[in-house]
């Protein structure tokens, strides 16, 4: 039997550190700024906080190392945050919509998320990152009820890190309201639906941290909804749901202390990103 060796390298999706300039140097080793004027690296690159993207490979963490704290030891896990009432009709009323995704599998590369219907077409939203890590394969979706389709990529956008997804009329899957545009409130609570390391419909808790972080998907910048809920591989695609069971955003990256699971820092596409792109995306592709 093949032993398990780890999680393997993060790599992926970067979060650009306060203490970083633009180009991932510590400011005080930038040009210009009295300290280093040959622009070297970083004598001392802020150890082990990285951000990974939120799919598993082939039983490995597809994710982005980046910079991130001084010091050596990593704060310890956020504990739960307490669960209002309101969460647990969110949480029944969010499963059902909610689907795991397989991309790839044989003997080529496979990775595995989430994703959730947006419409009666049965349109649904997933990360553009586990396709790509799939190896462009083919895409197969699981139903909370066990079923399985082969599902249709109607469409792509690598720099939203964004693609929707199609299966047929008899999944029958449940549609997500999405929240309006603008509506998400910093300290609001929120739960993270997916399937963490193939966990389908994991729920878990959690409030919204901030808005507008900044983080990079590749070599593209953008702005994130940031959570305390516990989230990790295999949510990447997942909706992030207030109380009222309205997408606020797609879960995407987590940041991690020496590649270790969730610390209570998590990024979401915001939903204003997430409605423009699959608008997009579905009126090109039907």
């Amino acid at each position: 039997m093949a032993v398990q060796t780890g999680l393997g390298e993060p790599r992926g999706p970067w979060f650009i550190s306060p203490e970083l300039d633009r180009d991932g140097r510590d400011w005080w080793d930038a040009p210009g700024n009295g300290r280093d004027p040959g622009g070297r690296r970083p004598r001392r690159l802020l150890a082990a906080l990285a951000v990974v993207a939120l799919s598993t490979v082939s039983g490995a963490v597809a994710g982005g190392v980046v910079a991130g704290r001084d010091g050596g030891a990593g704060p310890a896990a956020a504990s739960a945050a307490p669960v209002p009432a309101e969460l647990v009709t969110a949480a029944e009323r969010t499963v059902p919509g909610v689907v795991s995704v397989l991309a790839g599998g044989g003997n080529g590369a496979s990775a595995t998320g989430s994703g959730f219907a947006v419409d009666d077409q049965q349109h649904l939203i997933t990360n553009d990152h586990i396709l790509a890590k799939g190896g462009g394969g083919p895409v197969t979706v699981e139903l909370p009820d066990g079923r399985r389709f082969a599902a249709e990529v109607v469409g792509r956008e690598p720099r939203s890190d964004l693609a929707v997804l199609k299966v047929p009329p008899s999944a029958g899957l449940t549609p997500l309201p999405l929240a309006k545009p603008g509506a998400t409130r910093v300290g609001e609570p929120v739960l993270a639906v997916g399937s963490p390391l193939g966990l389908s419909g994991t729920v878990t808790a959690g409030i919204v941290s901030a808005l507008d972080r900044e983080v990079r998907l590749g070599n593209n910048r953008h702005s994130a909804v940031q959570t305390d809920a516990s989230i990790n591989p295999g949510n990447s695609g997942g909706p992030l749901v207030n109380a009222r069971g309205e997408v606020v955003g797609v879960n995407t990256a987590i940041a991690t202390i020496d590649g270790n699971g969730s610390i209570g820092i998590g990024f979401a596409i915001p939903i204003e990103q997430v409605q423009q792109t699959a608008d997009t995306i579905i009126g090109k592709g039907g």
